[in-house]
Parts: structure tokens; C-alpha cells; sequence
């Protein structure tokens, strides 16, 4: 079983997968389960159709108890109402769910007919699964399994939408299609075994919105650049593929709009000029958002040439656990070596830089050039050099990573504690975790201009500038973002750029019942309300709502919190069942049901919810919501 407290890393960190489909007409007319192996003859991409849309799909990761995740997609499949099924994927792509956090990835362009859909299913392959969880700031391998304790291969995960709310593709308005992946919610991670063994139920939430609005990264070849309409156009190559053509999509950018093309900062105009000049097959990765509208991706920042990781320059992605002069040491991190797909390295990858290494500081347009002063203990960062790793045998344990002629990107930190003390332009927090890794993983050693004044996590300090700290009171959980204090300046330890308090941090509850379940788990249940019976004694030892790194007993609170909808904007609720599940988006078609499922021979063992909480309503709003019936 998982604990308290592991179950309480994994929601600190909700990871979550999400396929998000934007269809564009042309006009015209089994959850948690092992499958059996694919079909001789699965169903086919559409190729040469008149009678289709253009289906963008993109996948994301939101903050979860795993550093790796790494599984096979082998596809993803949409059944019409008419029960045809039509395959979106043009090949099995390997994802590492673990690495998208507060990120969406675009997957394809597809094309697939018109037509009224009600159903997906994504076929994942957990034969050759690498999977890493954090015990102790190490990073340790995991074996994924079922719930029988079988070690996992090929896997079905469908999911099918509420009569309601069919994905409807037809000439006009482009569609949107949403599959959220929970990671958090459907993986138990067990630390007493030899390696770690992740028990696996999958589950995908369908959603005709975005439910969560974050990046969204687009990469792949650029195919064209039209300069006097300020866009450009790419052949969609997800992740750090090599190879094959997922469709193509339009970037859109302005005036505003940061490139970097080839270790070299551009803003606006200038930018598209020198991706014209990199000429099609330039490698480009660009962060942006869609707009709601027109369904176009619009950058804000974009990377070509190698500016991009692993594009004709090895790159180490992670974040600095340790610095002994020029040496940065980064403990499980994603090496990508110039021609070859990412890995993720459990051991110490050892990046050592020089006067001849351009570090660019990133947040800014364009970025900003900094000295390599500035790397200090706890930065994210990009590294690019040339990468060999220590031992050949184990190309996931120990590498080097020679960056004194190459560059290395410092990208904005999150970090997560609870306020000691605030005043005027500064906080002093109890530091919890740095870009979703425990403290304990980290050596202040030579952060601050004496040792004695090295960074304290216990007391850590934050410049914060004009942000407004009149909402926060001691003892509050909050998350901020921005850089660590250049290495040997502290203090201050940190400069936070953005803070995000108590009640707008993402709050997760989850609650699990005994083996056979509880047929009445709520004590209230009405279309725009659910209250947990908490006295039910089927409860089991899972009933926790964490605020950020705030983790709160449930049954410790003044009364069980009242669940509800949010007032406007998107949501996704999903009910589990042994080899299906159904998706709904108003709360009150997913309440109905469960009422219409627990009739007594139905039981509820899991339930997980995802929002904001009010503590002084004691209300959580829940934007998603899987409950796990048995």
C-alpha cells in the first residue's frame, strides 16, 4: 500500500497526462485493465481523405510523485457513433509523462473524418516502462504493476463521453478535445520493495475544454516561414523524435514573440528573419498559447536550430542539486545526445562550465546574458555541450556534460514552503521543495557569500520586490517563481518574480475505502453539492486534502469540506469501472449517475478531486474529479 506520507509526495505533485484534440472540419457530410495483445489489423490513419478534419493532439504533466515516466503510446483511437474507429497516431511515440509539468506538448496533426465521436481509447505499452521515483532526494527505479501484482504490458485505457457532450467534427468552428491522464490518482507507489513497484489503474478524463490552461509547447522541422504574415509553418515532431511527420501546424507571432535561433536572441520581426535564413528542416520548439477562438497557437517564445535540445548539440535538462566551483551537479535529469532520443539518468550528471560557456537567463525578451556566477543551487536549467556518460553499461546512471565552449539556458524556478515572516519587498519562508523535489536533495554549500550565511531552507530568504505580500499570514503555504540568488551572493536566497498564495494554489483530495468500498460515500449528494460521509467506517487510510505542500487530515478538519463545481470556466468529471469509464462535463450529469451507480451492489473505493479550496468555507471546487467504483 501507499502511505500517508508517500501518497502525500505524489499530490504535491499531481501528475497528469492530457491529450487535447483540435479539430478543423473541411466540410462534408477499458480503464485500469490488461488488454490482450494489439489487433492484427488496428485501424488505420485516414490518408488522402476530402472529407476530414485537421485533429491536433497535445499531452501535458502537471507536478507528480515520479522524476520519470517513461511508457510507450502506441495509440489512440476514436470510435464515431457509428462505431467506426479511427487511429490518430501515425506511429508508437514514447512519452515521458513525468517531464510535462505545467506544460502541454502537441502530440499530431491528424486528419480524421467528420463526424460525431463518443469514445477514445490510448494503448500504452509498459513492456520496456522506465520508471523513477524520488525516496530520500535519490532518485530510485520503479516496476509497474496491476492491481494483481503483475508486472504490466500492453494496456487499454478507454474512456467514453456522457450522451450529452459527443466531440462533434463539422464543417465551421474548430473543435477541442481534452484526455487527462492522472497520475497521482491512479498510480500507488510502493518504497518497501526492491525496485519500488507503482501499482498501475489507469484512467483518462475527457474534457471538450482545456480544463487547465498552461503552455503549450510545439515542436518540429520548419517547413516555411511567411515573413509579412508573421507566422511560420512546421512538420509536427513531438518530444525529441527524429523522425516521421505527425501533420503540420501554423505558429503564429508577433512583435512581442522571443526567439533564440542558434545560441542567438531575436525579438519580433528579426526573429522570423533569422529562421528564414536557418532554412526548412531547422530544428524549432515554440511556447505559446491557443486562442480560443480561431484555434491558433500563438508564440511567445521560440527556439530553432541548437537552441533546441539534443538539435546537433547534446543537452542536459534538470535542476543544480550542487555547486563546487565550475561544476554544477544535476541528480536525475534528462540527457539528450545530438541524434538520439532523451533519456533519463538516475545518477549525477556533472556539468562543468567555464569563461567560454554564454549563459542565458531566461523569463525575459529576449533572454537575458548572464555570468556563470549566476548558476547557483535549486536553478533549472538547459545545459548544451557535449555529453559521455561515465559507465556505458548503465547509460541511465552517471554522466559529464562538457559545456566550457558550450551554453546553458536558466529557466524560471517554482518553489513551494510555508511563510515564516513578510515585510516590505522580502519573506522569509520554511522551504518545502525546489521545481517539485524535496529540499532534501539539495547542498546549499557555498550559496551565500560566507558559508555561515549559505542558503537555509529552514529560513529561507526571497526577494520579492513590488509583489503585493498583504494576503499572506505566517505559517501560509505559497508558491513562487523565479531565479536562486547567483552562487556565493546569498543572501537573499531567492528572487521571486511571481507569487501564487494559499487560496490560488492547486488543491488535491483524495479519499479511498476499504477493499470492498462503501455503497454510501457521501453524506450529501445533490446536483451542485457532494459531502463525504468521513464517519463511514469503510474509510480507509488515504483521506487527505493537500493545499500546495500543505497536506490536512480530513478527518482533523472542523467538518468534512463541501464539494462543488466551479462557477464558470471548464471541467472534467470521470467515473472508473472496471473496464470502462465515462466522462461528463457538468457536475450535475456526474452526480446523477453515481446516484444511478451506487444502488447497493456498486461500491466506491477512490476518489480524487482537483481545484481550489477556500478554508474559510471549508469548500473545495473541483475542476476534475475520478471516482473509482468497484
Amino acid at each position: 500500500m501507499v502511505t500517508i506520507s508517500r501518497f502525500r509526495d505524489a499530490l504535491s505533485r499531481l501528475g497528469m497526462l492530457t491529450c487535447a484534440l483540435i479539430l478543423t472540419s473541411c466540410g462534408g457530410g477499458g480503464t485500469g485493465m490488461n488488454a490482450p495483445a494489439p489487433p492484427s489489423d488496428p485501424p488505420a490513419p485516414v490518408s488522402g481523405c476530402t472529407d476530414c478534419g485537421t485533429t491536433f493532439i497535445t499531452l501535458t504533466d502537471a507536478d507528480g510523485d515520479f522524476l520519470s515516466y517513461n511508457v510507450d503510446v502506441v495509440s489512440l483511437t476514436l470510435k464515431r457513433a457509428n462505431g467506426t474507429l479511427v487511429e490518430t497516431l501515425p506511429a508508437t511515440t514514447r512519452v515521458d509523462f513525468a517531464q510535462y509539468v505545467e506544460l502541454t506538448e502537441f502530440l499530431t496533426a491528424a486528419t480524421i473524418p467528420n463526424g460525431s465521436y463518443v469514445a477514445a481509447t490510448m494503448r500504452l505499452d509498459y513492456s520496456n516502462a522506465d520508471i523513477t521515483v524520488e525516496q530520500n532526494g535519490a532518485p530510485v527505479a520503479a516496476r509497474a504493476v496491476d492491481a494483481s501484482g503483475n508486472t504490466l504490458g500492453i494496456v487499454d485505457v478507454t474512456v467514453t463521453l456522457d450522451n450529452r457532450h459527443h466531440l462533434v467534427v463539422a464543417p465551421g468552428r474548430p473543435s477541442l478535445f481534452s484526455l487527462d491522464f492522472n497520475l497521482a490518482a491512479t498510480n500507488a507507489v510502493d518504497l518497501t520493495t526492491t525496485p519500488a513497484t507503482v501499482t498501475v489503474t489507469p484512467a483518462l478524463v475527457a474534457s471538450l475544454e482545456l480544463v487547465e490552461q498552461k503552455d503549450l509547447r510545439l515542436r518540429g522541422p520548419l517547413v516555411s516561414v511567411d515573413r509579412t504574415a508573421g507566422t511560420y509553418v512546421i512538420d509536427v515532431r513531438p518530444f525529441t523524435m527524429h523522425s516521421m511527420r505527425f501533420g503540420q501546424v501554423t505558429v503564429h507571432t508577433d512583435a512581442d514573440t522571443a526567439f533564440e535561433v542558434n545560441g542567438t536572441s531575436y525579438l519580433g520581426g528579426a526573429g522570423l528573419d533569422a529562421l528564414l535564413a536557418a532554412g526548412p528542416g531547422t530544428a524549432t520548439a515554440a511556447f505559446g498559447t491557443l486562442t480560443t477562438a480561431t484555434r491558433e497557437f500563438e508564440a511567445q517564445t521560440a527556439f530553432a536550430g541548437t537552441s533546441v535540445p539534443g538539435a546537433g548539440v547534446d543537452t542536459v535538462i534538470g535542476d543544480v542539486i550542487a555547486r563546487s566551483g565550475n561544476v554544477l551537479t544535476v541528480r536525475g535529469g534528462t540527457v539528450i545526445r545530438n541524434g538520439d532520443a532523451g533519456r533519463f539518468a538516475r545518477g549525477n550528471v556533472q556539468v562543468t562550465v567555464g569563461a567560454g560557456t554564454k549563459v542565458v537567463k531566461g523569463g525575459s525578451a529576449p533572454g537575458q546574458v548572464v555570468d556563470i556566477a549566476a548558476i547557483s543551487v535549486g536553478q533549472s536549467i538547459e545545459a548544451f555541450g557535449s555529453a559521455t556518460p561515465v559507465n556505458s553499461a548503465a547509460l541511465s546512471g552517471d554522466w559529464t556534460l562538457d559545456a566550457t565552449a558550450g551554453r546553458v539556458r536558466m529557466n524560471p524556478t517554482r518553489i513551494y514552503g510555508f511563510v515564516k515572516q513578510s515585510g516590505p519587498g522580502a519573506l522569509t519562508l520554511q522551504l518545502d521543495s525546489i521545481a517539485g523535489r524535496r529540499v532534501s536533495a539539495f547542498d546549499f554549500a557555498g550559496t551565500g557569500m560566507t558559508p555561515a550565511q549559505d542558503a537555509d531552507p529552514a529560513n529561507y530568504e526571497v526577494m520579492t520586490g513590488a509583489l503585493n505580500l498583504s494576503t499572506l499570514t505566517a505559517g501560509e503555504a505559497a508558491k513562487l517563481v523565479g531565479f536562486p540568488t547567483p552562487f556565493g551572493a546569498a543572501p537573499p536566497d531567492f528572487d521571486a518574480r511571481t507569487l501564487i498564495d494559499f487560496p490560488r494554489l492547486p488543491a488535491a483530495l483524495a479519499i479511498n475505502w476499504s477493499p470492498i468500498g462503501a455503497t454510501a460515500p457521501f453524506s450529501i449528494q445533490e446536483p451542485g453539492l457532494l459531502v463525504l460521509d468521513l464517519g463511514n467506517p469503510a474509510v480507509g487510510r488515504v483521506h487527505v486534502l493537500q493545499v500546495g505542500p500543505r497536506v490536512f487530515n480530513l478527518s482533523q478538519l472542523p467538518a468534512s469540506p463541501s464539494i462543488v463545481p466551479p462557477q464558470d470556466g471548464p471541467a472534467a468529471y470521470l467515473i472508473v469501472l472496471r473496464g470502462e469509464s465515462h466522462a461528463f462535463r457538468d457536475f450535475s450529469d456526474f452526480v446523477a449517475e453515481l446516484g444511478t451507480r451506487l444502488d447497493g451492489s456498486t461500491t466506491m473505493v477512490g476518489f480524487n478531486a482537483t481545484g481550489n479550496y477556500d478554508d474559510a468555507s471549508n469548500t473545495h471546487t473541483a475542476r476534475s474529479i475520478d471516482a473509482l467504483l468497484k
